[in-house]
C-alpha cells in the first residue's frame, strides 16, 4: 500500500454541487436532469417503493380480511427464575429496576412477566406484572413472596353528552 495514494479521491470539504448555473458549469440548461419527461420538472416526486409504474399495487390488489391484535398487544420483558437466583442474591427485592441493572430486562416493555424455567435456592420478594403458577410456587416455597403490580387503570370515558344545566 502506498501512502501516497491512501486520502486520493477523499474530500473533506467538497464543494455542493451547484446545477442550472449556465454551460460552462457542466450542469447547466437542464440541470442534469435529462430533457422532458417524468423527474424533469421541480414537482416530480421519486417513485414510492410501492410504486409499480400506474399499475394496481400488489397491497391494493390482495383482499383485506381478519384482525391484527397487534395495536393493542402488550410486550412483556420474560425472566426466569433460575435467572433471578444467578443474578440476586438471598432476601433482595426483584423490581424492574433491579431487573434493568442486572441487565435481565433490556429495552422498553409494558411490563415484567416472571416464568418457572430453573430452581431457586434465595429468598427474594419478586415484584412483577405476571407470574405463571410454578414460578410463584417456587419463589414462595423457598419463603420469598410475589407482589403483582397492577395495571395502569383505563382513563373513565364519558360516553353521554353532560346535559345543559336547567334554566330557572
Amino acid at each position: 500500500m502506498d501512502l501516497s495514494t491512501v486520502h486520493q479521491g477523499v474530500h473533506k470539504r467538497r464543494k455542493k454541487k451547484r446545477v442550472g448555473r449556465g454551460p460552462g458549469s457542466g450542469h447547466g440548461k437542464t440541470g442534469s436532469r435529462g430533457s422532458k419527461g417524468q423527474y424533469a420538472s421541480a414537482g416530480a416526486h421519486m417513485p414510492f417503493p410501492v410504486f409499480e409504474g400506474g399499475q394496481m399495487q400488489l397491497f391494493r390488489r390482495i383482499p383485506k380480511r381478519g384482525f391484527s391484535n397487534a395495536r393493542f398487544q402488550k410486550d412483556y420483558l420474560i425472566v426466569n427464575v433460575g435467572d433471578l437466583d444467578a443474578a440476586f442474591n438471598d432476601g433482595e427485592v426483584v423490581d424492574r429496576d433491579a431487573l434493568r441493572r442486572t441487565g435481565l430486562a433490556k429495552g422498553p416493555a409494558d411490563g415484567i412477566r416472571i416464568l418457572g424455567n430453573g430452581e431457586l435456592t434465595k429468598k427474594l420478594v419478586v415484584k412483577a406484572h405476571h407470574f405463571t403458577k410454578s414460578a410463584a410456587e417456587k419463589i414462595t416455597a423457598k419463603g420469598g413472596t410475589t407482589e403483582v403490580i397492577p395495571p395502569p387503570k383505563k382513563p373513565v370515558r364519558n360516553k353521554m353528552r353532560p346535559r345543559p344545566p336547567k334554566a330557572k
